[in-house]
């Protein structure tokens, strides 16, 4: 077995970006080992994170496919901290959405708390639609998120569990028109599986650990746990032991509020019922 080093968020974010450059330009693993001087296999072991390579290897890189510029420089930044442990992105969505794609490939179960929203994983492409278009992105732009979003959809279908505990909030809020939301309660239901269980926390439970914001928790199939914390133009990876314990008892905190499976399924059917029934009460009266 080769040697491994600490598998960090911003290493692995690193070895997808080291991935890409190579591809991008159209390099061989072996041709681009033969003009650094080093053995392939070593640079695979880079490009899967199981080595972290230094400043110096990541420089040599670079300068052999001709990566310059801004993309160098956040490459760079990446190398510099591959081994810390806990990572504050801000003003790098790019490479914040790398890591978050890099842990849910890794990781062997997701556990996700959203108290206002539908779950990313779990969103319909007109939710997702609706969504990205009300942040004001261009139609264009709005076409590609929604893509990205539909695309990570699809490794819920992988060998993997995936918990969604969701706030009541989430259900009710209408985000785009109602036929909108109503697909996107049905879909929901649709997704209650063996691998995707859903959960939900009324809403009149008095305070608790999850008012303080949205996390996911990744269980990485090396054993380790990353808390990934997202933010409107920032987000925060979290790996300390401690830190991580807090969220593990903030979800069993959820956990005991929240409805059972089968209830939450038939509670968002009755939510949807709700919204068809509005729906038909507006047509006969038209």
């Amino acid at each position: 077995m080769p040697k491994t080093d600490t598998v960090t968020p911003r290493a692995r974010t690193l070895a997808a970006a080291i991935r890409e450059v190579r591809t991008d330009a159209g390099c061989g693993l072996r041709e681009l080992a033969r003009r650094i001087g080093i053995h392939f296999q070593l640079l695979s072991q880079w490009e899967y994170g199981l080595r972290n390579p230094r400043l110096e290897d990541v420089t040599a890189i670079l300068g052999a496919l001709g990566v310059v510029g801004d993309r160098k420089q956040r490459i760079l930044a990446l190398t510099r901290g591959a081994s810390e442990p806990g990572w504050i992105t801000y003003g790098t969505a790019g490479m914040q959405l790398a890591a978050v794609i890099e842990c849910e490939k890794a990781a062997k179960s997701i556990v996700e708390w959203s108290p206002m929203g539908i779950p990313g994983l779990l969103q319909t492409p007109g939710y997702a639609r609706a969504m990205f278009t009300a942040y004001g992105r261009t139609a264009e732009e709005v076409d590609r998120k929604v893509a990205l979003r539909m695309k990570r959809a699809e490794m819920l279908a992988a060998d993997r569990t995936f918990e969604a505990i969701i706030g009541e909030a989430a259900l009710r809020d209408r985000i785009g028109t109602p036929t909108t939301m109503f697909d996107q309660l049905h879909s929901l239901i649709e997704k209650s599986t063996r691998s995707v269980t859903l959960r939900v926390v009324p809403a009149a439970c008095g305070w608790h650990p999850g008012l303080a914001g949205p996390f996911l928790l990744y269980s990485l199939t090396d054993g380790t746990s990353v808390v990934y914390l997202e933010h409107l133009s920032c987000g925060a990876f979290v790996l300390d032991g401690h830190d991580v314990g807090v969220y593990r008892a903030g979800l069993k905190k959820l956990r005991a509020l929240a409805m059972s499976a089968t209830e939450s399924t038939a509670f968002i059917a009755r939510l949807a019922d709700e919204i068809e029934g509005v729906e038909l009460s507006a047509l006969a009266g038209e």
